[in-house]
Order: C-alpha cells, then structure tokens, then sequence
C-alpha cells in the first residue's frame, strides 16, 4: 500500500511510520488524518507488526499555528461528518505506539504524541497544547490524555494557559519517558521496541489493554480485568514456550499463538 503523506517501513516485527513535520492546509491535515485511519487498519490486521514507531519526516516533529487550528475546526465541524478526532486510530491499535519526538509538539501535534502509549523525545523539543488561542480547545484526546499523564493541575494549567514546555519539564511531569540527544533518538526507539518486540505478542497487547481499559475501570474492576486476561494467557502455546525458554535457559520463540 502507498501512500501520499505518510512514508511507512517495516524493519523485522517492528513497523516505523514517518508523519509529516506539519500541514499547509486543513485539506491536508484531513487527507493525513484518512491515511492514518487506512494505514493503522491494515496494521491491525497484520500479525507480523508487533510494535509501531512514529516519528515525523525529516527533523521535524508536528507543530501548527493557532489560525491553522482554527480553520481546521471550522472545517471539520462544517464538513459531512461533522467534527471528528483525527489521531483515534493511533490510540486505538493494540500493539504499543513507541513516538519518537524530533522536534516540537504543539497544539494538534502534542496530541499526536498523546496518542501515542511511549514518548521520547529530542532535547530541545517543545510541547504545548495552544488551542485555546484560537478559540477553541483540544478535541483530539488531549483534554483528557494530558490530565491522565501529567495530573488535573498542571494539564488546566498548560491548556488554560496554552503555554509551551521544553523537554526537559516534559520529563519532569510525565510527558514523555525519555530525553535524548536529537542524534541518538531513533537508536533509542528502536532499541526499546526491539526490546517489546522480542517479547509475547499476545502478553503485549494484552497489557496494554489492561493497562489502558483499566485507567478507566475502578480498581476492582481493573484487577478482573487484570486477572481475566492472564487466565487467557494461560490457553497460549506462547506461555507454554515461554516456560519451557526459562528451564532450558535460552531466548524464548514467541509465535503469538
């Protein structure tokens, strides 16, 4: 499958998306937001890809400028499907999101990062969620992602505010796991998703589910969830290899069964 926006690579079980640094036009923030729809289905449907990297094109990260965000909402509310999230499919796909943050995120594109389960980032990169300077607040997750990573003070702050953070705050609060040299970014991703990659594909994507679902559970429903989905993994040939690695003492050969 190709594909106008975005460039797309496989490297063994790990598939690496390249977004561009930034959109000229709403039309082409929504033909980018059609491929992303297109591109994580057939991912989700692909049982080789075990964990994706996204980062953006070149030495860019996703940055837009407040007017850009607000003809953007202005087309999307008046468009046939009226408003939608752009970025869902990048937070929906159940194999782990690692993104690889090469330069600012800023207002539509911090919620790309958001959408994202891993975020490292470049040092000098910036992050800041500037919607309400055109009028308008995040509605692609960020309202409600940010406050999930950073705590409900320091979100209203940042979108509220809509002030910019640099990398090194973003650390401090949560935003992202990591901070790297701009040189060593796409090394460290990689070695990180190799690392998943190298485990259970079924015990992946059955702790991100519990991870993820359980945030919005009570904690005695997300302990049966926790418990339902590790009695699954008890049918698995993968937990049978896994045990059998372990006695043997040698690497395990997951096969995702």
């Amino acid at each position: 499958m190709s594909y106008q926006n975005l460039r797309f690579e496989r490297q063994g079980n790990i598939a690496i998306i390249h977004m561009p640094g930034s959109e000229k036009d709403p039309g082409g923030l929504l033909r980018l937001s059609d491929e992303v729809t297109e591109l994580f289905g057939e991912i989700s449907w692909d049982d080789e890809v075990q964990v994706i990297v996204l980062t953006g094109s070149g030495e860019k990260s996703f940055s837009f400028k407040t007017d850009f965000v607000a003809t953007v909402a202005r087309e999307l509310e008046e468009g046939p499907s009226g408003l939608r999230s752009v970025w869902d499919p990048i937070a929906k796909i159940d194999r782990p999101v690692i993104g690889a943050i090469n330069g600012d995120m800023v207002g539509l594109g911090l919620e790309v990062g958001l959408a994202c389960d891993i975020r490292i980032a470049a040092e000098g990169s910036s992050f800041g969620l500037n919607q309400i300077e055109a009028g308008v607040i995040p509605w692609n997750g960020g309202t409600q992602r940010l406050a999930r990573l950073v705590g409900k003070a320091k979100a209203l702050e940042m979108i509220l505010t809509g002030e910019t953070i640099d990398a090194k705050e973003a650390l401090r609060i949560g935003l992202v796991n990591k901070v790297v040299p701009p040189g060593e970014l796409m090394g460290t991703a990689m070695k990180m998703a190799g690392q998943m990659a190298s485990k259970s594909p079924i015990a992946l994507r059955y702790t991100k589910e519990a991870v993820s679902k359980g945030m919005d559970l009570t904690l005695g429903q997300g302990l049966r969830l926790e418990a339902d989905l590790y009695l699954l993994i008890h049918t698995t040939k993968d937990r049978v290899e896994g045990i059998q690695a372990f006695k043997e003492r040698r690497a395990p050969e997951f096969k995702g069964e």
